[in-house]
């Protein structure tokens, strides 16, 4: 049987012999972590506030007051969660401050 799909697990960031080769402290774990989600979590903000819009609207204009009702929870709990995110880059920061650590710059 011939082999499709192989990687080397050695090349990857998460193998390796040890962990400790890869990732020299867990700063740059974390940061790699970090610096992703907040991607994600913008990707998935764009996603919610489209769809809310779209369902406010189509609710707005079938004079559907639970479609609308429903679009403007989506719109403001997308909101809400994209000011969680923005409070929490801020408050590593401040850590990044206080401790003198560079939680975001990975050196990757």
């Amino acid at each position: 049987m011939k082999t499709v799909f192989a990687v080397d697990i050695s090349q990857t960031p998460w193998g390796g012999d040890d962990l400790g080769t890869t990732f020299p402290n867990l700063s740059t774990l974390v940061s790699l972590i970090l610096n992703n989600s907040f991607v994600v979590v913008g990707v998935l903000l764009l996603a919610f506030l489209i769809f809310g819009g779209l369902t406010f609207i189509m609710g707005a204009g079938g004079d559907d007051p639970k479609k609308a009702q429903q679009g403007q929870k989506t719109i403001t709990n997308a909101l809400l969660g994209f000011v969680i995110v923005f409070l929490a880059y801020f408050i590593i920061q401040i850590i990044e401050v206080l401790t003198g650590l560079d939680i975001l710059k990975s050196n990757l």
